[in-house]
């Protein structure tokens, strides 16, 4: 089972679609359900950079 979340306003970088983007927790993925354009996420309390 996978909970993906809706990302409402947001445009696809590659085919600009509006409302078309979902964001996949679970898998750190964020995709386009236009063109199916997909994306590695990493969230910000997991990037150690920035926390140095």
């Amino acid at each position: 089972m996978t909970l993906a979340h809706f990302l409402d306003g947001l445009r696809c970088a590659d085919c600009h679609a509006l409302d078309a983007l979902w964001l996949d927790a679970m898998r750190g993925l964020v995709e386009c359900r236009e063109c199916g354009h997909r994306v590695t996420v990493i969230p910000d309390h997991l990037d150690e950079r920035r926390n140095s």
